[in-house]
C-alpha cells in the first residue's frame, strides 16, 4: 500500500483557515506553533504569502526594499480609493518622511515625558473608579479611557467628543483586517465610519483654524496645511484619523492583554512588587508575549527572496509579528511570561510589536509610558486581582487583536 503525503500547500491551507477563524481568536499561539513547524511561508486566502519566523519577519520589516504603500490594494479592495484616508502609514519616502516629520515632535521621548504628571493623575483617577467598583470591566474602565483621553488631548479633540471618536475608531480598526476575512456587516460599518470620521475632523480643523489659538496638534497641523506647501487637506485629515487609531487602539490591547497575562501569572506580579525596576522591561515582555498587533504587510519594491522563495516587484507579504515574537529560535521558553527577560546585559532580540525600520511605531514612547505608569499605580494601590471569567471575549479584529471585555475584581491595598 502506497501512502500519499500531503503537499505543503495542502498542510498549510487548513492551518491558515484555522488561524483566521474568529473562534480561535482567544488562542492563536497554538496555531502559530503549528505554522512554524509546517514551514516558513504559507499562502493566505487573500493571496499573500505569510511569513512566521522571526528572522524573516525582522528582515522584511526592517528593510526599505519592502514598502507599506500597497496594503490598501492588497487587503482592502472594497474601500474606494478616494475614500481611503491619506495616511503616512501607507506611504513611502519622500511623502512618508514629510508627513511623519510634521507630527514626530508631538511623540518624542522628551515631549512624552512631559506628559508624565497628566498620565499619572489620569491613572489614579481610573484606579479610584475601579477600586470603588471592586468588580468591573477592565477594558471599559481603564484600557479605553487611558490612551483615548491622552491622545485626544494631544490632538485637541474636545472631551465631549471622546465617546463618538471611540466608536468611529473601533469601526475603523477593522480597516486593517483583510476585506476577505470580514463579514458584510463589518465591511458596511467600517466603510460608513470612514467618511463620518473624516467629516468630523474636517469640521474640527475648520474650527481650530478659525480660533487660531492653542498648542494642540490639530491647530499646529491646520496652520501648516493653510500655508499650503507641506500638507494637503486630505493628508491632514488622514493623519488625524491615523493618530487617533494608532495612538489608542493598540494601547487598549496592550493594557488588556498585558493585565490579563499578569493576573494569570501572579508569581510575575509578586516579582514586580519586589523589584520595581523591572516595570519598564516588563512592558516590553508583555508586548512580546501577547502583542497588540499580530501581523503587518509589506510589498517588494524589486525582486526579493524570503525563505528561499522569490517575490516579484509589487508582490505582498504578511509578517506574523505575534508568531515571530514567540519564535523558539530567538527566545528561550517563548510561551512563558518572564518579566526579567529584557532586564539583561546580554544581547537580546527586540520584539517586533512596534515594527522595525522607518515604519517603527511613532507612538511607542507614549504607549510605553502609559503602561509603565499604569503598572506602577496597580502595584502601589491594588493588593489582589482576580479574573471573573476564564475565557473573556475578544473583538473580531485579527490584525489589531485584543479583548472586548475583561471582567476583573480588584481589592485595594
Amino acid at each position: 500500500m502506497v501512502t500519499v503525503q500531503p503537499t505543503p500547500s495542502e498542510v498549510q491551507a487548513p492551518l491558515l483557515t484555522k488561524l483566521f477563524d474568529p473562534a480561535n481568536r482567544d488562542d492563536p499561539y497554538s496555531v502559530y506553533t503549528e505554522l512554524r513547524a509546517a514551514g516558513p511561508l504559507h499562502t493566505a486566502a487573500f493571496g499573500l504569502r505569510v511569513a512566521n519566523r522571526y528572522a524573516d519577519c525582522a528582515a522584511v520589516l526592517g528593510s526599505q526594499e519592502w514598502g507599506h504603500d500597497r496594503e490598501p490594494h492588497h487587503l482592502h479592495p472594497t474601500i474606494p480609493a478616494e475614500a481611503f484616508p491619506a495616511s503616512f502609514l501607507w506611504m513611502e519616502p519622500p511623502d512618508h518622511t514629510r508627513l511623519r516629520g510634521l507630527v514626530t515632535k508631538a511623540f518624542t521621548a522628551r515631549t512624552v515625558a512631559a506628559l508624565r504628571p497628566r498620565i499619572s493623575a489620569l491613572v489614579d483617577e481610573l484606579l479610584d473608579n475601579a477600586l470603588r467598583a471592586g468588580e468591573f470591566d477592565l477594558i471599559e474602565t481603564i484600557a479605553y479611557p487611558l490612551p483615548l483621553t491622552i491622545v485626544c488631548e494631544i490632538l485637541g479633540v474636545p472631551a465631549e467628543d471622546h465617546p463618538a471618536v471611540q466608536v468611529w475608531s473601533q469601526a475603523l480598526a477593522r480597516a486593517f483586517d483583510p476585506d476577505v476575512l470580514m463579514t458584510p456587516a463589518a465591511l458596511a460599518e467600517r466603510n460608513r465610519a470612514i467618511p463620518e470620521f473624516l467629516g468630523y475632523f474636517r469640521e474640527l480643523v475648520s474650527r481650530r483654524r478659525r480660533e487660531a489659538q492653542g498648542d494642540d496638534l490639530i491647530t499646529q497641523l491646520a496652520a501648516v496645511e493653510e500655508a499650503g506647501d507641506r500638507l494637503t487637506e486630505e493628508e491632514l485629515l488622514g493623519t488625524c484619523v491615523t493618530l487617533i487609531i494608532a495612538g489608542h487602539e493598540t494601547t487598549v490591547n496592550l493594557v488588556g492583554n498585558g493585565m490579563m497575562a499578569l493576573i494569570r501569572n501572579p508569581d510575575q506580579v509578586a516579582l514586580l512588587r519586589e523589584r520595581p525596576e523591572l516595570i519598564g522591561p516588563a512592558v516590553d515582555e508583555l508586548l512580546r508575549y501577547d502583542s497588540p498587533i499580530h501581523m503587518n504587510t509589506r510589498a517588494a519594491k524589486r525582486e526579493l527572496v524570503v525563505a528561499g522563495e522569490v517575490f516579484a516587484p509589487g508582490e505582498g507579504i504578511v509578517a506574523l509579528i505575534a508568531c515571530a515574537n514567540r519564535d523558539p529560535l530567538v527566545y528561550d521558553d517563548p510561551d512563558r511570561l518572564d518579566v526579567t527577560r529584557f532586564h539583561t546585559s546580554k544581547p537580546i532580540a527586540r520584539h517586533l510589536s512596534f515594527s522595525l525600520g522607518h515604519h517603527y511605531c511613532l507612538g511607542a514612547p507614549l504607549a510605553l509610558l502609559e503602561m509603565e505608569l499604569l503598572l506602577a499605580g496597580v502595584l502601589r494601590r491594588v493588593a489582589d486581582m482576580d479574573l471573573l471569567t476564564e475565557r473573556p471575549p475578544y473583538k473580531a479584529n485579527m490584525l489589531i487583536r485584543g479583548l472586548a471585555e475583561l471582567p476583573v475584581r480588584f481589592r485595594g491595598v
